[in-house]
């Protein structure tokens, strides 16, 4: 009998090991492609993992494209909203580029914060403190370095008792048109987000208008809100109507793909609730056999 028993082990033996020496493969959900975990990163945030060539292409990316915002999660649908920390971000990228993310991102958070501002001077860039008294009202900010005065809204030299507009033609008040040469009335090619308040310059395009410093969405000739109006109602009436950009056409379609989106996902919904139902009882049967299964095999006594 012993013999038997260590020839059966001996034939377990190297199963067992073989079996510990296949590591599983994990697909990435960018490339599609599948690769051994020793190739995979997860974020420490989401724990969401993609292979590492492809998180270092994205990560580049969006420091080059993202103006120093946060790198966000890849996944569409990340149930944390994961985002890079920068220990992850200076392991995938070099050093330069590392670097340059980080001065991005300082001066994106003194660009948001309306108590701190830059120095205009080019030579200078010096950061100045603004006491904001939260009413968005133009004042006088002197430079800590090289000691100009300038403006806190349109960062041109201080201007008392004149409005930002007199001594910046090109940037109209909100929702205002400016004439050219001949008379006619033009839209201007350069706003401010209504959020943030960035330079956002509109070159040809439609009117739906995303800022890619904040990610928010308005329209260009009014400056209204457009993050959840997914239908672009906001063309269908007042001063705004046929002025998207696009044909009618175009509209129509995209909404109809929007509709046609819901309407497919409240389909699935609606085809597979009966059929969870009628399977729930199989599936507990299921579990209840197996659940017994176990408990028999443990009450067996031991040989």
């Amino acid at each position: 009998m012993e013999t038997s028993k260590t020839r059966q082990a001996m034939r377990k033996g190297p199963l067992v090991d073989s079996e510990l020496t296949l590591d599983p493969l994990v697909m990435c959900k960018l490339c599609l492609s599948e690769y051994t975990p020793d190739r995979m990163t997860a974020l420490e945030q989401c724990g969401c993992c993609f292979c590492t060539r492809c998180l270092t292409k994205y990560v580049e990316l969006m420091i080059k494209e993202g103006g120093g915002s946060p790198v966000t999660c890849p996944e569409m649908r990340c149930p944390e909203n994961g985002v890079f920390r920068e220990a992850e971000i200076a392991c995938l990228v070099p050093a330069e580029l590392l670097q340059l993310y980080q001065q991005l991102k300082f001066d994106r958070e003194i660009h948001l914060d309306p108590s701190r501002s830059r120095c205009p001077r080019v030579q200078c860039q010096a950061v100045c403190q603004i006491e904001a008294d939260g009413s968005h009202q133009a004042m006088s900010v002197q430079c800590p370095s090289c000691h100009i005065q300038f403006c806190s809204l349109c960062k041109e030299s201080w201007h008392p008792g004149k409005a930002c507009q007199e001594s910046q033609p090109f940037l109209p008040s909100k929702g205002a048109d400016v004439g050219d040469l001949t008379g006619n009335v033009t839209e201007p090619s350069i706003k401010r987000c209504p959020v943030c308040h960035i330079f956002i310059e509109r070159n040809e395009g439609c009117a739906q208008m995303m800022c890619k410093n904040c990610k928010h969405t308005f329209c260009w000739y009014c400056l209204h809100n457009l993050d959840n109006d997914i239908f672009l109602r906001h063309y269908d009436k007042g001063p705004c109507r046929n002025k998207l950009g696009h044909s009618r056409a175009s509209v129509i379609w995209n909404r109809t793909q929007v509709v046609g989106i819901l309407f497919g996902l409240g389909l699935i919904v609606l085809v597979t609730s009966p059929l969870l139902l009628l399977a729930c009882p199989c599936i507990l049967c299921s579990v209840c056999k197996s659940c017994r299964s176990k408990k028999k095999n443990k009450h067996l006594p031991s040989t």
